[in-house]
């Protein structure tokens, strides 16, 4: 059977890294959901924008399969600039990426969650309730679709130079609240974006940090689950 992985946040989880910066993953054995059917993995996974490119779930999800021989499905459900509010139980985002879940699993086994989200949230209005909003929203997940892994990454060191925004400065204090809750909740890890590098517009990680994100996700949910 096919396990499965929720792809859930916003942009940088969706993927804009640029198709031609990198070699295609190999995708025999792994497979995107798409009309709530499998079909064969294909760029972009997560068609959230006309300009979708990498994931970081490709290689993720590479390193599953390679690691453990499952036939591994990627649940496309992240949308670019969506903020953690938008994200709340019973939003449109939220009873969307629930209800592709829910059709995933009735053929697939449903392994886990790959969140990536918060530079929606670095404003000065939003970052100081950002954990206890995150908090729920995974809480609500896993009430939902059953007591499943989280893998949460961080935000990307290079908004501190980003002029994409300047409340993007703030994105330390969405990395705090991303690993307490990663550390306070269970079968939850943060995973670190140290070293990764941004596209041009000082937003988005490139292809080359997407695949390496890809792999410490990965590498993550083996050290949380043991398998």
């Amino acid at each position: 059977m096919i396990h499965s992985f929720l792809m859930a946040g916003q942009s940088n989880m969706a993927g804009r890294g640029f198709l031609p910066d990198v070699e295609p993953v190999d995708a025999a054995g792994l497979f995107v959901l798409r009309n709530g059917r499998w079909q064969r993995l294909y760029t972009p996974v997560n068609c959230d924008r006309s300009f979708s490119g990498v994931s970081l779930a490709e290689s993720f999800a590479r390193r599953y399969a390679d690691r453990t021989g499952a036939e591994t499905g990627l649940i496309p459900c992240a949308d670019g600039g969506s903020t953690i509010a938008e994200w709340a139980p019973g939003s449109l985002l939220y009873d969307h990426a629930v209800m592709q879940a829910r059709l995933a699993m009735r053929t697939s086994a449903l392994c886990g969650i790959l969140w990536h989200q918060g530079e929606s949230d670095c404003a000065p209005d939003r970052w100081p309730l950002y954990r206890e909003r995150l908090r729920e929203v995974l809480r609500a997940f896993r009430a939902d679709l059953g007591p499943l892994p989280v893998v949460i990454g961080g935000l990307g060191d290079y908004l501190a130079e980003s002029s994409y925004d300047p409340d993007l400065c703030h994105y330390r204090e969405i990395n705090a609240a991303l690993r307490t809750v990663a550390e306070e909740e269970p079968d939850m890890i943060f995973v670190p974006a140290d070293g990764l590098t941004a596209n041009p517009d000082e937003l988005h990680f490139d292809a080359k940090s997407l695949r390496e994100f890809g792999v410490r996700y990965e590498a993550a949910f083996a050290r949380l689950t043991g398998r």
